[in-house]
């Protein structure tokens, strides 16, 4: 089945999402949902929900360590007390906006690799790499893996192209298909697309081929969209 996820980034309080948890989880429940759905809070937000099992809460980021003098981050003794066991890594916005290198991405996906979590590894190129050409994307994304062990039996990659993230600039469905048949060639893990994904847009987004879901920005703040596009996963599952 189809997966969809909701990265709220620096949006919503803990009790907007307490409230959003609340009605998605009621949702899947009245519509007899079965697939996947995520969604990764702000870490002030993180808490013990009561949901069915195919609504999974995960963390945004996280460092390397179970605690520490780490000012500013958390570890899995902050994770744990909520028994979260799923997590971003990777995304664009640590990678471009904070710096985040390969390397210290990497050290990261094996830590929590190592602790058996759910990881959704998020890749994808700037607009320079994609005016440059196909294989300067693809040279792009490759790197990327760089550290990074495909084979992990509970992975989930995202491509997500930078230039349409929260830019509202939507990456053609010819483009899409393209790049995700050349990262299906790599991996064996299901795979994701985000980028200015939306209720207008998401149902031709999930019928490209070897496509097996949806990782959400800005559109799925609202909860009341965010259950459109579920039922469009659910539907297109």
């Amino acid at each position: 089945m189809k997966i969809i996820a909701s990265n709220f980034k620096t949006n919503h309080t803990r009790k907007s999402t307490k409230v959003f948890v609340e009605e998605v989880n009621d949702f899947l429940n009245k519509e007899d949902i079965k697939n996947d759905v995520y969604i990764f809070p702000p870490a002030t937000a993180l808490d013990n929900f009561d949901v069915q099992k195919n609504l999974i809460i995960g963390t945004q980021n996280a460092f390397y360590v179970k605690n520490g003098s780490f000012t500013g981050e958390i570890g899995t003794e902050q994770l744990d007390e909520f028994e979260i066991k799923t997590i971003l890594i990777g995304h664009s916005e640590r990678r471009h906006t904070l710096g985040e290198s390969q390397h210290d991405i990497a050290l990261k996906y094996n830590y929590y690799k190592s602790l058996g979590y759910k990881i959704i590894y998020c890749v994808g190129e700037p607009l320079e790499e994609k005016q440059a050409g196909f294989t300067s994307t693809l040279g792009y994304i490759w790197e990327q893996f760089d550290g990074i062990d495909l084979e992990y039996e509970n992975l989930i990659i995202a491509y997500e192209p930078i230039w349409a993230i929260g830019t509202g600039v939507v990456a053609s469905v010819e483009d899409i298909a393209l790049i995700v048949g050349k990262i299906n060639s790599r991996i064996t893990a299901p795979l994701l697309y985000g980028g200015s994904v939306k209720p207008s847009n998401i149902d031709e987004i999930l019928a490209i081929e070897d496509l097996d879901g949806t990782l959400v920005g800005t559109s799925s703040w609202d909860v009341e969209d965010f259950k459109e596009m579920i039922k469009i996963t659910k539907n297109r599952s």
